[in-house]
């Protein structure tokens, strides 16, 4: 059996937006720009929480600290954001923020 290639598939609530291969060290803003996909950003660092969305499925790198624009709350709700974290495989994603 062939290993699948790792992608990230991209909704807005139950539509789908696009799908792109994980690239590696690229950050997920990026890979959704692949998939024809916009994730709006502005800082690009993980302070502002512009580039927030809802992670349903598979797993991102979080670092020990999280950046100022998220919190445990919203990690708990599946936020993540696109500017500054990396998928750690396959992952489908809400472009839809938690609330």
């Amino acid at each position: 059996m062939a290993d699948e290639t790792p992608v990230i598939r991209f909704f807005r609530g139950s539509r789908p937006l696009g799908t792109a291969r994980i690239v590696p060290d690229t950050p997920i803003v990026e890979i959704a720009e692949l998939a024809g996909v916009e994730i709006p950003t502005n800082c690009t660092a993980g302070n502002c929480g512009t580039c927030l969305v809802r992670l349903v499925r598979g797993r991102v790198d979080l670092p020990e600290e999280l950046p100022p624009g998220l919190d445990d709350d919203v990690v708990a709700e599946g936020g993540i954001l696109t500017c500054c974290l990396y998928p750690t495989g396959s992952c489908d994603i809400d472009v839809i923020p938690p609330l």
